[in-house]
């Protein structure tokens, strides 16, 4: 028998598909419940069951958004080089932020661009979210910087977060309406900065 208030063919991970889709494009503080139930298909009743309460349920759709939307940085993770590693992962992402099918820029970023009445707890969990992703690649650095084609002395820390902060700040412009060539083109010049084996910055 179906649960209380679901309904039919209920499909749960359509639904956060759906919900993904209004955090994306609307932030946490944006998307009201009415929003997302009338997006998933389902009443309020439906969506506490299945998901929890709207905190509950956007944490959830950001860890689908990650697995399904942010595979490309775990791809560049397996690059065989640092620089490989940095540009294969800046590249897909401009790319990324400005697919046709999805909406621009990151739910990540926008989800808690706006300030609202959960005392921070949804600006900190999205920020976590991010250093999470920012600590594998300087993991990854790490160990380029140990097998040399990434100079000694280098910082993989600084280099990840400057890698991020140009990541984020693609985002932010895709948003906005910049285009895939304009994204392009802030990456190389960020690849500029990255420094080569020999200690020079990569032309």
């Amino acid at each position: 028998m179906a649960e209380r208030g679901r309904p039919r063919g209920f499909d749960a991970d359509a639904a956060l598909d759906r919900a993904v889709d209004v955090f994306w494009r609307q932030g946490y503080e944006g998307a009201s419940l009415s929003d997302l139930t009338d997006a998933m298909g389902i009443n309020r009743t439906s969506m506490y069951a299945a998901f929890g309460n709207k905190e509950e349920l956007f944490r959830r759709a950001v860890a689908r958004y990650a697995f399904a939307e942010m595979a490309y940085a775990r791809d560049a993770l397996t690059q065989p080089t640092g620089y490989a590693v940095i540009e294969a992962f800046l590249r897909a992402n401009a790319d990324a932020l400005t697919r046709s099918d999805r909406p621009p820029g990151c739910l990540s970023v926008q989800g808690g661009l706006a300030e609202g009445g959960d005392n921070g707890h949804i600006a900190k969990f999205l920020a976590d979210s991010r250093l999470t992703g920012e600590q594998a690649l300087a993991d990854r650095l790490a160990r380029a910087v140990e097998d040399g084609d990434l100079p000694a002395g280098t910082d993989p820390l600084v280099l990840a977060r400057y890698v991020m902060v140009v990541s984020e700040g693609n985002a932010v412009h895709a948003a906005a309406g910049a285009g895939r060539e304009a994204l392009h083109a802030t990456v190389d010049m960020a690849l500029r900065a990255v420094p080569s084996p020999d200690g020079h910055r990569t032309a």
